[in-house]
């Protein structure tokens, strides 16, 4: 058998450029036999399909290069819910600009790691120079803010709490508060970090009242974390982010902002007001791989200072030595619980420079208008129910008088018809279909379309 190429190296792009249009050729044979959001049928058609183009996993002689990657590419593509095709809209998985995944292919070839400099020299200077500027848009008056790249919300939530804890070490132990809004990380997050279990505020109205929030912490000894949510991943809601700022200060607590969603806010002059409060947190969580157009992974948490990441420094001789330190080399075991970390701030640099500010405001305000357009077109039309007008770009609406069941049964069927691919959500004491619309290139026909499978659509066989 023939040594495999490898993907670096000057000879690296020869190596690469075939397997890339095979890579091309699958995805597209994938895309035009799935021929819409997702291939029908279900687990169980899905898994027979596989099951008889894969064969063994591991076979005893392998099939070659070509024929390895495009069928494996072709299978991952037909069986895929795309978030690019107009009619899936379940989850916060956005449509990756291509500009960004080309940029993964680099990271790919190279395999730097972010854990030692010499593993990673330009990756290194790379991801501090945008992590800088991410972080002072985050805080745009401070003089020393700070990014550290994660994998994603669950991440940062819990690294914004473990610092939490260490601020608050050879004290009380740090009680988290949230409202039941919160995501499902930050609770899981405290279980995991060994602290009390978090108090957790109902949200009727689905943001935390402050009122609500002050009584509670007028309560709790010590210095307790509040956790505010910047788009909720049921409705997109954002808590009243500068009233609890204020509230924070007042009863002596610190405030960390889960903004994975709702944080690319900023970028537009339109809807960065939204936000307003959240420069007084003592942490902030985002996500580029939301509202940001990234390809999974591209987490972030903010701080407003540098310093407040100490408590993450670690030594290991064989990374970090003192005399390497000292002799200038940077640290980067302090930027991450991980050691081994590729470089995810390549595909976010490069979309930054490509598109700068103004081009991912233009994104940001294409996809909630397409969230407002379809709100209201749901609005009017007489045969679907609005939950509430979006606040970004989650729109809850359900078939006037279904019942739960029923809405659960429609959101399932279409599913597996492989038509449309629609999110759940409680709200309201109800069960509602999710429309979280990330695709900036919505046209109002792909809007009527959504709608029609909802309604006389969704009961054609």
């Amino acid at each position: 058998m023939e040594m495999p190429g490898l993907a670096g190296g000057r000879q690296g792009p020869t190596q690469l450029r075939p397997l890339l249009e095979t890579v091309l050729a699958a995805l597209t044979d994938g895309a035009t036999a799935r021929g819409g959001p997702l291939a029908p049928g279900g687990p169980a058609a899905t898994a027979d399909r596989i099951g008889a183009a894969l064969g063994p996993a591991l076979p005893v002689s392998g099939t070659g290069e070509r024929e390895a990657v495009y069928t494996l590419v072709k299978l991952l593509a037909e069986g895929a819910a795309d978030p690019a095709e107009p009619a899936c809209a379940a989850h916060l998985h956005c449509p990756p600009l291509a500009v960004a995944a080309a940029a993964e292919l680099a990271v790919a070839a190279l395999n730097p790691s972010l854990d030692s400099w010499d593993q990673a020299p330009a990756g290194t200077e790379i991801e501090a120079r945008t992590a800088a500027a991410l972080a002072a848009a985050v805080f745009p008056d401070l003089p020393a803010p700070d990014v550290l790249v994660t994998t994603g919300g669950t991440e940062s939530n819990q690294l914004a709490l473990l610092l939490a804890r260490e601020r608050a070490a050879g004290g009380p132990r740090v009680q988290v508060v949230c409202g039941a809004n919160a995501h499902h990380s930050v609770p899981r997050a405290a279980w995991l970090l060994g602290l009390p279990e978090p108090v957790l505020i109902d949200t009727p109205a689905g943001v935390l009242d402050p009122a609500a929030v002050d009584t509670v912490l007028d309560e709790l000894p010590g210095r307790p974390l509040l956790v505010a949510t910047a788009g909720t991943t049921d409705t997109g809601a954002i808590d009243p982010l500068a009233e609890l700022a204020q509230t924070a200060v007042r009863r002596g607590a610190e405030l960390h902002v889960d903004a994975a969603y709702g944080g690319p806010l900023l970028f537009s002059r339109h809807h960065a007001a939204k936000l307003e409060g959240l420069q007084s947190a003592v942490s902030v969580t985002l996500d580029l791989h939301k509202l940001g157009w990234q390809p999974v992974a591209a987490g972030l948490l903010a701080v407003p200072d540098t310093a407040a990441l100490r408590p993450l420094d670690h030594r290991a001789e064989y990374l970090n030595p003192a005399d390497d330190t000292e002799a200038g080399l940077p640290d980067l075991l302090g930027r991450s619980l991980r050691t081994t970390r590729r470089p995810d701030i390549l595909k976010v640099a490069v979309t930054l420079r490509a598109l700068g500010r103004d081009g991912l405001a233009a994104l940001v305000d294409a996809v909630c208008e397409h969230a407002a357009e379809l709100a209201a077109r749901v609005d009017r039309h007489p045969e679907l129910t609005l939950y509430a007008p979006p606040v970004i770009s989650t729109v809850l609406f359900r078939p006037t008088g279904a019942s739960d069941e029923q809405v659960a049964q429609l959101r399932r069927r279409l599913m597996y018809d492989g038509r449309a691919v629609l999110g759940r959500a409680r709200a309201g004491g109800r069960l509602w279909l999710k429309a979280t619309l990330l695709n900036p290139l919505l046209r109002p026909q792909d809007l009527d379309a959504l709608l029609h499978l909802t309604t006389e659509g969704g009961t054609d066989r």
